[in-house]
């Protein structure tokens, strides 16, 4: 991996100040920022999904961690469940989480998810971290609702329990580690599109998860945000492909045959990103019909570079995955998050929302083919 360098990017996401963002992959200060979002408030907003039925139980990724001054002075055990193991997002969280366990002394760290986009897969995996009595459990939930009753489970079995990445608001979480704000991320995707359609035309929207709380809290942002700033633009439908890309392409060729006049398509997250601009470049309709995504960087590159998509929105997973490893620390030793918080030399100033319970990453990227190979994930 690359020695990290900082990289600052500048999105109104309702910071008083903006994070330096660097996840041990950025190369130079290039990086290509989302214009400020209008309408945007200091408080930190709630706001990305896995195999069979059964899962296997999880297995430790760690090994003993360094001296440093990032960390406490017990002996900690965090685990981490994302909503899909094996797809380049969440793996950058768990090099991210994996870093942490390298600064943090005492800190071990374990990652497990499920293979496909399972709700109840996830969940046993879930059981099975509760059943080893881990000192944090940390879940990014494919559905929020029925995470909540398992992490009151945990609670209850004397577990620290939070979200990461995705949140599950109406549950006894006691923090969570937010990636960047709704409002950041719906506008910056909105403008990113409505940029490249000349600020008027129809377009779709290809999510993922149809239970999942950040994806449709982003896109109502960008239902009411296009409805307000680009009163020539409009939604004409919302699929949804699970965490598959190739659903996430079948899907974007069918709206395309649909609707002969959509110009815009958006892929909501990391797998329909690439999988909307597949179906562009499939149909031979580059610099007709335009997309953008939450897509990682690597995986967008191609699609970048031949005008298959226009832009990526994204954060640094990385350092995403550092900061849920440290809140799970700073949650084990029975510490309180701070208004600013120095977590590290690359996360010197993480904001924290006591009303929301919400750690702030900070300002979302925009990645274009100018800068896509800032990043290494």
């Amino acid at each position: 991996m690359r020695s990290p360098r900082k990289v600052t990017a500048v999105i109104a996401v309702g910071l008083a100040a903006a994070l330096t963002l660097s996840a041990c992959t950025k190369k130079n200060d290039s990086t290509t920022t989302v214009p400020p979002a209008a309408g945007t408030t200091t408080a930190a907003a709630t706001s990305p999904a896995g195999g069979n039925s059964s899962s296997e139980a999880p297995t430790e990724t760690g090994g003993s961690a360094s001296e440093s001054s990032t960390g406490g002075d017990g002996s900690y055990t965090v685990a981490f469940v994302p909503k899909l193991q094996g797809i380049p997002y969440f793996e950058a969280m768990n090099a991210g989480g994996k870093a942490a366990e390298a600064a943090i002394p005492g800190l071990t760290w374990l990652y497990q998810g499920p293979t496909s986009a399972d709700a109840a897969a996830q969940a046993d995996i879930v059981r099975s971290y509760i059943q080893q009595k881990v000192d944090a459990l940390i879940v990014a939930p494919n559905d929020p609702d029925s995470m909540a009753p398992l992490l009151k489970e945990a609670a209850d079995a004397g577990i620290k329990v939070a979200t990461s990445d995705t949140d599950a608001p109406n549950s006894v979480r006691e923090v969570f580690v937010n990636q960047a704000s709704v409002e950041g991320i719906g506008q910056g995707l909105t403008d990113a599109l409505l940029g490249a359609m000349g600020g008027k035309g129809k377009y779709a929207i290809v999510s993922c998860g149809q239970t999942a709380e950040n994806l449709n809290a982003w896109i109502k942002v960008q239902q009411a945000y296009t409805a307000e700033k680009y009163p020539d633009a409009e939604i004409v439908d919302i699929v949804y492909a699970g965490e598959d890309q190739a659903k996430a392409t079948q899907m974007a060729t069918d709206l395309m045959n649909a609707n002969p006049d959509l110009t815009g398509l958006v892929g909501e997250c990391t797998s329909s990103a690439p999988g909307v601009a597949q179906a562009v470049k499939d149909a031979g309709k580059i610099g007709q019909v335009f997309t953008v995504g939450l897509g990682t960087p690597q995986s967008m590159k191609p699609y970048l570079e031949d005008g298959s998509s226009s832009a990526s929105i994204l954060w640094n997973v990385e350092n995403l995955g550092f900061l849920t490893a440290w809140a799970g620390v700073q949650l084990a030793e029975g510490k309180t998050f701070g208004a600013t918080n120095d977590v590290s030399a690359d996360l010197p100033a993480v904001e924290y929302d006591d009303a929301t319970k919400t750690l702030l990453l900070g300002p979302a990227l925009q990645i274009t083919k100018d800068n896509v190979d800032d990043f290494d994930y």
